[in-house]
């Protein structure tokens, strides 16, 4: 009974089930048929003129049934793709900006608290398609693609500024 609870649900895109869309009429499980249901002695009850027309009904029926499943599937997946590319951003690095990488082994063993993210690595070279040379700590250049990174928006240490304390001590009056 399980196996008949997919064929014969509604699929939310599409608005009807697969069973309907196949053979252009409900699923009726065994249990109907054996007990010849009501459906069924209607079914069985008629003269062979009017059982063709309906039949040649039921196929033009089923072809319309079959264009609106078509047609809905196409306006859900149009929707889904719009929804999804709203939400990318495209990614404009320049040569000498600073960047953080994607470390794609983590995923193996991931902390719970361990970034994802590493560098901050330097843009040497912007390629065509997506692709950007960078410069390590050390220097050494390596290539990547450019969806594996994301802007580096922290301060870079430049200089080692000191600044002198005074006295906490209150002055004298």
């Amino acid at each position: 009974m399980k196996h008949f609870g997919l064929i014969d649900s509604l699929q939310n895109p599409i608005g009807r089930s697969p069973f309907n869309l196949l053979y252009g009429k409900d699923c009726h499980l065994p249990v109907e048929v054996e007990y010849k249901a009501l459906w069924a002695v209607k079914m069985l009850n008629f003269d062979i003129k009017a059982a063709q027309e309906r039949r040649v009904m039921n196929l033009f029926e089923l072809e319309e049934i079959r264009m609106n499943a078509y047609e809905n599937s196409r306006i859900y997946k149009m929707r889904t793709k719009a929804a999804h590319d709203k939400l990318i951003r495209l990614k404009d690095f320049k040569v000498g900006d600073s960047v953080l990488l994607f470390n794609s082994k983590l995923r193996l063993f991931p902390g719970k608290l361990r970034s994802k993210w590493s560098g901050p690595f330097k843009i040497h070279e912007v390629l065509p398609y997506g692709s950007l040379t960078l410069l390590n700590q050390e220097g050494k250049e390596f290539t990547v693609n450019g969806h594996r990174c994301k802007p580096y928006l922290g301060m870079t240490p430049t200089e080692e500024i000191i600044t002198p304390l005074q006295d906490p001590t209150p002055p004298k009056r």
